[in-house]
């Protein structure tokens, strides 16, 4: 909002306002979820959607990327809750703010693009993964539990495989109908028919499917209670009625513990993990944009760091850009951030006065939200696609999305990017040099640029080379010669006389010549 004109926002306003809605509602649970899950007051985790939405969008240089409470720290946020206290938790979370807004400054955004595309669509199908399995309990009417992070482990140690074979023997049917129709009410709405419509088009199909849960768990409750949601099975937030409950909700930080060294140690943790978080979403963002737009990185960091300060002053959990409202977003036809302002609001708005509507959503509306988002981040089509385009691609894209439902997203990220690593150094391993043989005549050439990695490679062809030849090593191809490669080709010339070997050098800056040694620079 702050790069381009106002008109630019509204001239696709009614797309965003669409988005904005369908982003709120799957705010709601997620930030009330993780609020739980870090031993916080759940509304501290409406406070974070707030601040995302009103305060991160509007200084983010993303148009689509949505901020809100970090699932992937919650643990961080629990275990710092429960040592040192919830205020100074707060105040770490501010002082984690100012050390984001330094490293956008210092221009650390950089890091994000070092992640291979491999191992960013495979985090995207395990977050899909990941969301479908997290909500098919909530659609089942089982699991009350409204978490929603990132692990696919339990605090339990039980996978979500048996929390899904739980629930499948504890199923509610008016969870299941809920749940079903809804599903089916998205999926009309996707259709061109509905697409087409002048009116029904303005609708975005996730608000048709909530509005259908309350007024079916209304009916049932009055004529079928056998069919009707329980209260455990709802959205629940705190009573709030206007402006000044909403303050006294408000919490702040223990100044006090400025001059605790426990709290800048935690502050960095959250500052340093969080950024990685923020710059993994944004990457997947910026793939999913229909449009391919390429959000900067440290302008990013600065929103999120002025977002956490702010956050943890009023009384918020940790913000980072988080993939799942991001998707869901873009899912909803999204074109400008104006939609992530307007989830921000409708959060503040529905916190201050609408509370007890709030409180009449059925959980199974929001799971088939969440499943359906799943399902587009993780459709089979993708797996296929990875696949066609060879192991290099398919093995660290898959070893992603199985370490990251083994594990976390920031673990399994690291194991992903550590085989993508592996491939790309045994790409280039294999594809820097090139020998060609004319009878006693050979041609050793540098493909590209080459490193100390490929100098067991280069000592093999060497080593091929008859005696009584005659050598040419070209390295016209090769903008960086390694000192490495350049000892080794300086050690086989002097040993060449040895074998008769002649050896012509061209264009291999900086070597020096030597007894059968050719120069032709």
């Amino acid at each position: 909002m702050l790069r381009r004109h106002f008109d630019y926002y509204f001239r696709y306003l009614d797309r965003d306002a669409r988005a904005g809605v369908v982003v709120f509602l799957v705010a709601v649970p997620l930030c009330l979820g993780i609020a739980v899950a870090s031993g916080a007051p759940p509304f501290s985790g409406v406070i974070t959607g707030i601040v995302g939405g009103l305060v991160v969008s509007v200084l983010s240089g993303s148009q689509l990327s949505v901020s809100g409470p970090a699932a992937g720290l919650t643990v961080i946020v629990a275990t710092t809750v429960e040592k040192l206290g919830f205020d100074a938790m707060l105040l770490a979370v501010a002082l984690a703010g100012l050390m984001q807004l330094a490293m956008g400054y210092l221009r650390a955004g950089v890091i994000g693009a070092f992640f291979p595309s491999a191992v960013i669509k495979g985090m995207l199908a395990a977050i899909g993964l990941i969301l479908i399995m997290k909500q098919l309990p909530h659609a089942v009417g089982y699991d009350a539990d409204a978490e929603a992070d990132l692990s696919f482990l339990e605090d339990d140690s039980h996978t979500h495989l048996s929390l899904l074979w739980d629930a499948f023997h504890s199923i509610s049917t008016g969870a299941v109908i809920v749940s079903v129709v809804s599903l089916g009410i998205m999926l009309l709405w996707d259709a061109p028919q509905i697409k087409k419509h002048r009116y029904l088009s303005l609708l975005p199909g996730a608000l048709v499917a909530v509005l259908f849960g309350v007024l079916y768990n209304i009916v049932a409750k009055t004529l079928f209670p056998s069919l009707a949601i329980a209260s455990q099975h709802l959205v629940n937030v705190p009573a709030i009625f206007g402006p000044i409950d909403f303050a006294h909700e408000l919490n702040f930080p223990d100044f006090t513990r400025l001059l605790d060294v426990q709290i800048y140690v935690i502050a960095a943790t959250l500052a340093l993990v969080g950024s990685l978080e923020t710059l993994l979403s944004l990457e997947a963002v910026d793939k999913l944009d229909p449009l391919k737009r390429v959000a900067p990185t440290n302008q990013e960091l600065k929103a999120q760091g002025v977002g956490n300060f702010v956050s943890g002053m009023l009384g918020g959990l940790p913000i980072t850009a988080v993939i799942v409202r991001s998707s869901a977003n873009i899912d909803a036809g999204a074109h400008s951030k104006a939609a992530s302002f307007i989830h921000g609001l409708l959060l503040l708005l529905s916190a201050m006065f609408l509370s007890s509507v709030l409180n009449m959503i059925p959980l199974a509306c929001l799971a088939a939200v969440l499943i359906l988002t799943g399902y587009k981040l993780a459709k089979p089509k993708l797996f296929v696609q990875q696949y066609e385009k060879g192991f290099n691609q398919f093995a660290p894209f898959a070893v992603t999305v199985g370490a990251i439902l083994s594990s976390d997203l920031l673990k399994g990220m690291a194991i992903g990017m550590a085989v993508g690593l592996f491939f790309v150094l045994r790409a280039n391993y294999h594809s820097a040099f090139t020998l060609t043989r004319d009878g006693r005549n050979y041609l050793l050439r540098l493909q590209k640029d080459v490193s100390f990695l490929n100098k067991a490679q280069l000592r093999n062809f060497l080593e091929s080379i008859e005696q009584d030849s005659y050598l040419v090593i070209d390295g016209t191809r090769a903008g960086f010669i390694d000192q490495d490669i350049m000892e080794t080709i300086q050690d086989f010339i002097k040993a060449a006389s040895d074998y008769n070997i002649r050896v012509e050098l061209k264009d291999m800056r900086g070597l020096e010549p030597v007894n059968g040694l050719v120069a032709a620079e």
